[in-house]
């Protein structure tokens, strides 16, 4: 059977983790983001810090990290990875009612970070929503995307 170019599946389509061991261990970083469509008391909740269940970015950043470090857990075939960096940042958009998360992790390692960064993002993003949804269950995640990745065999690549 043909994989297609597939690599987490052999010839006869059974998934199987990539075998990275061949590969030479280099610098990878990796950034994400993602935003989420909040209502005007949301936004004013986060930015003037009177959530209920607290300081809803400072949160969100540390759900973020540690979703990082936990993504193997996560994702069936992702290698375990021991995270050199990695930062959750926000912007606030107070006119379009938007908050983005950005996320960046780095790795020394044989395989990418892009699925890191990628999780990362979307938790801090599902943790804004957890801390606000008593004020609105109507917030709308969108925009989850790679941005750019650094390193590795297959070159860097920028989002356009």
């Amino acid at each position: 059977m043909d994989n297609n170019g597939l690599t987490h599946f052999d010839g006869e389509g059974n998934a199987i983790m990539v075998d990275v061991s061949g590969k030479d261990v280099t610098s990878r970083t990796a950034t994400a983001k993602g935003s989420i469509h909040v209502n005007r008391e949301v936004m004013d909740a986060v930015v003037n810090h009177t959530a209920k269940k607290g300081d809803v970015l400072g949160v969100a950043r540390v759900a973020g990290i540690m979703a990082v470090k936990q993504t193997s857990s996560l994702i069936p075939m992702c290698h375990t990875l021991l995270i050199s960096k990695c930062s959750v940042d926000f912007e606030t958009d107070q006119e379009n009612l938007t908050i983005t998360a950005i996320c960046t992790a780095k790795v020394e390692g044989r395989t990418g970070v892009e699925m890191e960064a990628l999780t990362g993002a979307s938790v801090a993003l599902l943790t804004i929503y957890d801390m606000c949804k008593a004020i609105d269950k109507g917030m709308v995640l969108s925009g989850i995307n790679l941005v750019e990745k650094k390193g590795g065999k297959s070159g860097d690549f920028y989002f356009k």
